[in-house]
């Protein structure tokens, strides 16, 4: 510390003693002066200061989430709602985990090794992971994780992801996962989280759903579940998650407390009242009036989900006509229903491509928007290739000798978004002479009835594509019967060729081209009208930071970075930060 002796206090005063001493107008201008070196050198104080100083985040803080739902099965091998896929990812970690950047890195696995032939994963796990009542995390953990869920007693919902699978243990943090045949997206499947197959393994595989520990879960995750509230019923209706520190991912967050609604209009209410301060769970038509609360902000992410019109052009004469297909495609206008039925909150696909996710990059096709000339346009379309206006204002053409009238049937499921969507499509069909018949379906029907034996001309429904974007499921010819997911039943042999490729192929860049190349043939061949993709929607208070959100796969992938969200910080010089 520099100590000022009385030789400076004496050179002060003798300076302030010239100013006074000199003449009047000199005096001004002295004094002017010394008020100007003072101003800059408090200027220069907090420019330097402002220039260095960073906010640094640091613990402590609550979130209070409110969840539509209630937890029932809040482990990662049943969970199949949004509420037990929100609290699973809190509390357990997986071998990866979703990167800021969008990609995957190492959570719980230290090292992983692909083989050439992508047929073996070979696994090192972290040595200093336990779960949250402390006991270590092995390979023997993962291995009856992945076992449990291939378990066909157990209907996990997740078993699909795991077939001809099977696990070699090596020693106890090493192990081998091996496949039948070799899948590139597989290693999605590797965010899974782990449970503590001590606490598990004892249960017999009938009474694992109906045991305790599906609401009072257990993981090694960021978050383990300190306390817990039931309402009269004995249904939880409350969490408080604490911050646990011990493995790698140390959060900023002390605590997040979980409140569970059994509808919306509840959840609105909490919001209003001050209750909670974050949820994913508004509907899109009440975003606007939610965020008329300043203290709210809105984070708003694409989902790896595609809505859609599939032709099956086997039951509909007019469909085999490409220039039909082309002129529906054409008369949609995408914009529109994206603001009628999503309140905006979705993003428009601009042709019949499939959208491959930032990563791959979306394909730019020919633009197909509607605009105030679309109708001419499809009309247009229509009529170069022999379709006339009939004198019931609907086109009509002779195929076969027979007149053959355009006449669409269009099925769906009947929630309120179908229902919006298809009196949407509907009208802007009919607004280029189209004859629309709608015909709406509850879920369950739909499916056994509709989609399963291909009843339809023409299907308005949503493809749930992962993070992966494979599209082998929805568009090579083997998948065209039910089970499968091909439901414009569409079929091309080279189309096939790429498709397999890209399933195999571990270089991302030769896969992304291959999967470009396949969506620009099923794009010139238009077997649907691809839509949109819908938007998360996550409301948060403002006091919150979170780092940016990169392709989640789904609504609870917003927890993917959550060790590093937080709501205290304080101003530092970086030479005084812990982590440096």
């Amino acid at each position: 510390m520099k100590t000022y002796t009385k030789s400076h206090l004496r050179l002060l005063d003798r300076f302030i003693n010239i100013i006074e001493s000199a003449s009047s107008s000199d005096r001004l201008l002295l004094r002017l002066g010394l008020f100007a070196v003072i101003v800059s050198g408090i200027w220069l104080v907090f420019s330097v200061n402002d220039s260095y100083v960073e906010l640094t985040p640091t613990t402590g803080g609550t979130i209070r989430e409110g969840v539509i739902g209630t937890p029932r099965f809040a482990n990662p091998a049943l969970a199949i709602t949004r509420a037990d896929q929100d609290i699973s990812a809190l509390v357990y970690s997986g071998l990866m985990k979703i990167g800021n950047d969008g990609n995957l890195e190492n959570d719980l696995a230290e090292e992983i090794t692909i083989s050439e032939d992508g047929l073996t994963y070979s696994v090192k796990l972290r040595k200093d992971v336990v779960f949250h009542d402390k006991t270590p995390l092995t390979a023997r953990d993962v291995i009856f994780t992945i076992q449990l869920i291939q378990d066909p007693d157990l209907k996990s919902p997740l078993r699909g992801n795991w077939t001809d699978v099977s696990v070699e243990e090596i020693n106890e943090y090493e192990f081998n996962i091996v496949l039948a045949e070799a899948y590139a997206p597989f290693i999605e499947n590797f965010t899974l989280g782990v449970m503590p197959a001590h606490i598990w393994s004892n249960l017999p595989i009938e009474q694992l759903p109906f045991s305790q520990l599906n609401t009072e879960p257990i993981g090694s995750g960021p978050f383990s579940i300190i306390a817990a509230k039931r309402d009269s019923t004995g249904l939880i209706n409350y969490y408080n998650l604490s911050a646990f520190r011990e493995n790698q991912t140390k959060p900023k967050i002390d605590t997040i407390e979980l409140y569970f609604y059994q509808n919306e209009e509840e959840l609105l209410t909490a919001l209003e009242s001050k209750e909670i301060d974050a949820t994913a769970y508004v509907s899109t038509q009440n975003i606007e009036d939610v965020l008329k609360n300043k203290n709210l902000k809105l984070i708003s992410l694409p989902l790896p989900r595609v809505f859609g019109i599939f032709f099956n052009q086997n039951k509909s004469t007019a469909l085999l006509d490409k220039s039909v297909r082309e002129a529906l495609t054409v008369a949609i206008n995408r914009d529109q229903l994206i603001d009628k039925s999503l309140s905006g909150y979705g993003i428009p696909i601009d042709s019949s491509t499939i959208y491959l996710s930032s990563e791959l990059e979306s394909l730019e096709g020919t633009d197909e928007l509607a605009t105030t000339s679309v109708a001419k346009s499809a009309t247009e379309i229509l009529e170069s290739a022999g379709w006339k206006l009939g004198d019931s204002g609907v086109y009509e053409k002779t195929i076969n000798k027979e007149t053959v009238p355009l006449s669409i049937t269009l099925r769906t499921s009947n929630s309120p978004l179908f229902q919006s969507l298809i009196e949407n499509i509907a009208k802007q069909w009919q607004e280029i002479g189209v004859n629309v018949i709608t015909e709406q379906f509850e879920q369950s029907g739909l499916i056994q009835s509709v989609i399963r034996p291909r009843d339809y001309q023409a299907l308005l429904f949503g493809l749930d594509m992962n993070r992966s974007y494979d599209l082998y499921p929805f568009w090579h010819s083997s998948q065209q019967d039910d089970p499968g997911l091909n439901v414009a039943q569409y079929a091309n042999v080279q189309v096939d060729q790429l498709l397999e490729t890209a399933r195999i192929e571990q270089d991302n860049e030769i896969r992304k081209q291959t999967l470009v190349e396949a969506s620009q043939i099923i794009s010139e061949e238009k077997p649907a009208v691809l839509l949109f993709q819908p938007s998360f929607t996550y409301v948060v208070s403002k006091e919150v930071t979170i780092p940016e959100i990169t392709r989640p796969g789904s609504p609870s992938d917003r927890f993917s970075n959550i060790s590093e969200w937080h709501t205290e910080s304080e101003s530092l010089w970086p030479v005084f930060r812990k982590d440096i």
